[in-house]
């Protein structure tokens, strides 16, 4: 029962209708005892500035799960960073410390998604893996896989040379990782990932093509709603595997939970 010692999580974004974190978070938290509810905030972009200024101001809430499209805008607002939102550059969870009106971005999008890989028996350790979207979540999830020890990565974006920066910058921080700009054709990969907001809305394109992918690799999304996004059905339709994209915040909540003290 909400009452005046619940503590309060927000989740932000720009559409909202999709995010499916808050009946998974609530539910952990029903189940732990917590008095604590996660609520979703609509919030506009030429807002997002004036709403992220004033969250110190509200005394009972804890932080805020950050989604599309905010996990980058975020970073210049806060204060500290952990090791993982540093190297991804980019924000999913910001805990707001009251007593010393700090801000502390997290980022739990990569390990997330590599946990949900894991706990559906998929491997990660000698994957090539090709991933579409050099985003927030896109550069925590290619992140995550190189330490994880996947072989290859190759990067693909509408805009190259945000696939490019990535590149180079997985290159850099995992040296042992065969790094490259793809095309949007995936031919010789294993594992072919949507981190793209592509499925989200009724007409959305494919974000990559499925003609030339080998027999038996592994299609993942981390579009939640739907279930079976429209290149999940094409996979399915060609003969892939696939793994969808609720694994991904479902292997997060209990993490969300300790990083806002909550559990």
């Amino acid at each position: 029962m909400i009452n005046g010692k619940t503590r309060l999580v927000g989740i932000v974004a720009d559409p909202i209708e999709h995010v499916r974190t808050p009946e998974r978070f609530n539910a952990y938290m029903q189940q732990l005892g917590c008095n604590a509810v996660l609520v979703p905030l609509h919030v506009r972009p030429e807002q997002f500035a004036g709403f992220v200024a004033g969250l110190a101001a509200n005394r009972n809430l804890a932080g805020l799960v950050v989604t599309i499209p905010y996990k980058e805008a975020v970073l210049p607002h806060c204060t500290e960073l952990s090791a993982a939102a540093r190297q991804s550059g980019a924000v999913n969870v910001l805990r707001i410390d009251h007593e010393r009106g700090a801000l502390i971005g997290g980022n739990l999008d990569g390990e997330g998604f590599a946990q949900g890989l894991l706990a559906q028996g998929h491997a990660i350790r000698g994957q090539r893996v090709y991933l579409a979207g050099a985003g927030g979540a896109a550069k925590a999830i290619a992140h995550a896989l190189a330490s994880h020890g996947a072989a290859a990565i190759g990067i693909y974006n509408r805009t190259e040379a945000r696939a490019r920066q990535l590149v180079e910058e997985l290159r850099a921080h995992h040296p042992q990782l065969q790094a490259e700009v793809a095309g949007s054709m995936p031919t010789h990969y294993t594992l072919a990932v949507n981190a793209t907001s592509l499925g989200l809305k009724p007409g959305d394109d494919l974000p990559f093509a499925l003609d030339r992918l080998p027999t038996g690799a592994l299609v993942a999304e981390v579009v939640m709603n739907p279930d079976m996004t429209p290149l999940l059905l094409a996979a399915a339709a060609h003969g892939h595997p696939v793994h969808l994209g609720r694994h991904m915040i479902d292997a997060q909540i209990e993490q969300m939970a300790r990083f806002f003290g909550l559990a």
